[in-house]
């Protein structure tokens, strides 16, 4: 399996949804060319500066559908990665 790493930026009420397991997925736009089977690593992001909480989450579904998505945005399911 090929996948890619992505470190990405997010906000403390995001960050600390995904962490619960409240939030199951993340919408970007999809400048980096998402994979399912990719890692995203969640950097917290506030007040210009990174706060240092981190964990990396894997992409188990992508949907891209113009129908559902807006142009150029993802909808990408992610569960906590090992």
């Amino acid at each position: 399996m090929d996948r890619q790493h992505h470190h990405i930026k997010i906000l403390p009420e995001y960050f600390k949804a995904i962490e619960s397991g409240e939030k199951t997925f993340e919408v970007r736009f999809n400048d980096r060319n998402y994979h399912v089977h990719d890692i995203l690593h969640l950097h917290e992001w506030q007040n210009d500066k990174y706060t240092g909480n981190e964990m990396s989450v894997e992409v188990t579904y992508l949907l891209d559908n113009p129908d559902y998505c807006k142009e150029g945005f993802v909808i990408m399911a992610i569960k906590k990665a090992n």
